[in-house]
Parts: structure tokens; sequence; C-alpha cells
């Protein structure tokens, strides 16, 4: 992450303080253009850099400096820490605390996982348990399970999330400088530069998952994936099965890269390639042997580092359903990744350095700028299904349908329609609307999908339907 060098210059800047950001978006699925909208939700917090939940109404807000602070439904801020460890996190450039997690049984168990830099500046990975107050955890309840030595104070990683199987999956950077010089991220019995997975449910630290690559040969038992340079911010897109790992470039190009959660052993090619380009392949293995990036893009336009999010898969908002959402730090834009693995941006949100991404229980998704504390929810304000006004004696039947599914309520008869996979595949495109106000679904495989309705009069009208 590169953003530690702007903060000095953005405290004497004067940053425009906004309540809502709106920002055109071009996009092929259903409308030539979509609106995007960041709604400020919460304000005051000092360098957010996670935001996640405990499958609850509550979002939990993780600070650099070694607090971890709740945020109520209505976007009130709860006044007591839920945890303060500000003593014993290394809180500066990009160190500090920097990743949060929720056992899966955290209702019962109440343990949570943190990813901070002790006063030494080594990863620790470390469990935490609640207390009986759900709004505060116990400081002295601090379990390590691991502690990573670092050559440097940069590249620092910090992204923690649990899996469907239970085991704990970590993203750790390479160790800092630039280049790589130790050649960690290719070193496969190094912990720096990694993918590693973990199962915490142990009596000890932790126990290896049978099906982790390296063990009983060449390689640490904890590493799943390697050849990562410094990943600031991943997350599982569990619809799809895969993980979306956005990677921060040394000096050129930034990348995404997609891990379906089965596949082990994955090389990701840093430091030999940079994205997609050989930057130092001296006893490198060849390329064939590497998983490149689905996506890239270089510093263009102010570009510097990337921020990476979440595949949309909320339910306010079905247009954006399979897209998966980052930002660039530098340019202050939101980056969209197409179906296609194209990227559409935004226009810049001057004033907003975007650090993380994250989602509330019902997988609607949120922003934070570290440098002024704000955490903005995502929307658009043309296609949520809640906010079409006027249109709520349109009824969309049966679902779950199959051969046809009928349309009510109509008063437009140029309405066009279109049906989408959950994962942005258009599957049909101006369908005809029979004269008994149905269309043809016989063709489509089963599955969940978006129908889409759009024309002059009705502007546009989403719902999401079930095949058999």
């Amino acid at each position: 992450m590169k953003f530690s060098f702007l903060l000095q210059y953005l405290k004497y800047q004067n940053i425009m303080k906004k309540l809502l950001f709106t920002a055109s978006v071009f996009s092929s699925l259903i409308l030539n253009s979509q609106s995007i909208n960041l709604e400020e939700f919460a304000s005051g917090f000092t360098s957010p850099v996670e935001i996640t939940n405990a499958n609850d109404s509550r979002l939990f807000v993780v600070q650099q400096d070694g607090k971890i602070k709740i945020v109520q439904p209505n976007g009130s801020v709860v006044t007591t820490n839920f945890l303060d460890i500000s003593s014993k996190v290394n809180y500066g450039g990009e160190r500090g605390l920097l990743g949060l997690t929720f056992h899966p049984q955290y209702p019962t168990n109440g343990y949570f996982f943190v990813y901070y830099n002790n006063t030494a500046g080594n990863i620790i990975v470390a469990r935490y348990t609640v207390t009986s107050d759900p709004n505060v955890a116990d400081p002295n309840s601090e379990k390590i399970l691991l502690n990573i030595p670092k050559p440097f104070a940069n590249h620092n990683g910090g992204s923690i999330h649990f899996a469907p199987d239970g085991n704990l999956w970590i993203v750790t950077g390479d160790g800092g400088n630039a280049g790589d010089p130790n050649n960690n991220a290719q070193n496969k019995n190094s912990l720096l530069g990694k993918m590693l997975r973990i199962d915490v449910n142990a009596t000890g630290a932790y126990n290896i998952p049978a099906g982790n690559p390296f063990v009983g040969v060449d390689g640490a038992d904890e590493v799943w994936s390697y050849g990562l340079r410094n990943a600031w911010k991943w997350s599982f897109d569990l619809t799809t099965g895969n993980a979306m790992i956005a990677d921060v470039g040394q000096g050129e190009i930034e990348e995404i890269n997609k891990m379906p959660i089965i596949q082990a052993g994955i090389n990701y090619g840093w430091r030999c390639y940079e994205g997609n380009t050989p930057y130092n392949t001296s006893g490198c293995a060849s390329a064939t042997t590497m998983t490149f990036p689905i996506a890239v893009y270089d510093h263009s336009g102010g570009k510097c580092s990337i921020t990476g999010g979440y595949v949309y898969r909320g339910s306010l908002y079905p247009v954006l359903q399979g897209k998966y959402f980052f930002a660039d730090y530098c340019s202050t834009q939101i980056g969209i990744l197409n179906s296609d693995n194209s990227i559409t941006w935004t226009p810049a949100y001057d004033g907003n350095n975007f650090s993380t991404f994250g989602q509330d229980s019902q997988k609607e998704l949120y922003v934070a700028a570290v440098n002024n504390g704000k955490v903005y929810k995502i929307t658009t304000g043309l296609l949520s299904t809640q906010e079409n006004n006027g249109l709520s004696q349109i009824k969309i039947h049966p679902n779950p349908a199959s051969e046809k599914i009928f349309i009510e309520g109509l008063k437009d008869k140029k309405v066009s329609a279109e049906i989408i996979s959950a994962e942005g595949r258009k599957i049909l495109e101006n369908a005809p609307i029979n004269n008994d106000n149905s269309i043809d679904i016989s063709g489509i495989p089963p599955g969940v999908y978006y129908i889409n309705l759009k024309s002059g009069e009705l502007k546009s009208y989403s719902r999401k339907v079930i095949i058999e």
C-alpha cells in the first residue's frame, strides 16, 4: 500500500466536505449509463483500514492506530471502543492494526481475529474474545497464532477472512523495500508474500488443514499460494467460489487476481512479474508455471495503488450484481470490474483516498477514506427495486418459474426485457414480451437470474428470479 507518503501533504489541503457524491459510470449492463452514489454513512475515524460485520446489523471499523469502533445501523458510532490494543501496535506509514474477521461460530464462542504490526514491526495474527457486553472485547484475552518477523517497514498485507470450510486465510506482504530484495514472495519457505491457510480450531496456536499444498514437500506448511507483492485487501466471492485479490504493483502496474477457492499452490509471479510484465526474472521458474492477473491497469491519470474490494452480492441494486468494486488510492477513483474483465472507472472523488471496502451482513457495500476518516455506503440511484417510485403495480410471476414468466402491470407497450445471470452475463437481450405478457425462458438453464425491464417511460426495473 502506498498511501503513507500522501498523508502529510493532504493535511494541508482544503478537503471538500460532501454528504453525497455522484459519479456517472458507463457499462454495457442494463443501461448506457448508471449512477454510482457514495452516501456518507459514518465519520470521525482515525485512518480506517477495514470494514466488516459479525453477521448482525452492526459494522466494525478497524482503525490503523490500534482501535476498533462499532457503527450502529443508523450510522452512529459507539463511543466506547470495541477493542483498543494501541499500546501493542506499531502505527505509522503502512504499519498498524490492519485486519479483522469473526469466527464462524462467533455468536457462541465470542472469538475474533486481528492482524497487526507489533512494536517490533512483526506481523501478528491473534485471537481475542468478546466480553458479556457485545460492544466490548476483552483486551487481555489475546492468543497469538502467528508472529512473523519483517525485514522492512512497508508491504504488510493484512487482510484476513474465514473460508466456508472454517479455515482462516491470511495474506501477507513480501516484507518490503523495492523489488522484494530478499525474494520472499517466490521463496515457498517464507511466510511473506503469501496467502496462508490455517485451522484455528486447535488447542495450540493452530493446525495445518488437509489440502495445504506444501505439507511434506519443499515449502512452509501454512502456505496456500505465493508470489504476491502487497495484496492490499482481498475478499471471497462465494457465489462463484473465488477469492478476489488486489495486488499493489511496484511502480507501473496494478493487478486483480481471481483465485478458485479449491485451487492450491498458485504462483502469482512477483518478483518475476509485475502484473503480466517481466520485472526481475533472474532465477525464476517458467512463466507457464505462474498464474497471471485477470485484469491490470497502469499509472496513467494519476493512479498509483490499488485498494481491493468485493464483488457486489447485495439485493438492493441488482444492476450491480457480479461486478467487482475496487479503487485507486491516488486517483481517488472507484473501479468496476465487469464480467468480461474490462474496467470501468468513475470520475475522481476529490479528497477521498480510499483505503478499504467492506460488506454489511446483507452484503451491501461500503468504502472508507483513510485521509478524512469517513465511511460511505455505495448505492445506485437508478435501479434499486425499493426506489422505483410508481412501479409497485408491476408483478413478475411465478417465481420460481419455468417455461414462461409473466409480467403484469405494464403501461408502456414498448418495454424491452433482458435476463442476466447472477455473474452478470447477459442471457437474453431484447427479449420479446408476448401478447399474454409472457417471456419464453424455456431455453435457460436452472439458476438465479435478474430480469430487467427498460423503456423511455419506465426507465428501468429489476427483479431477481429463480428459473427451475
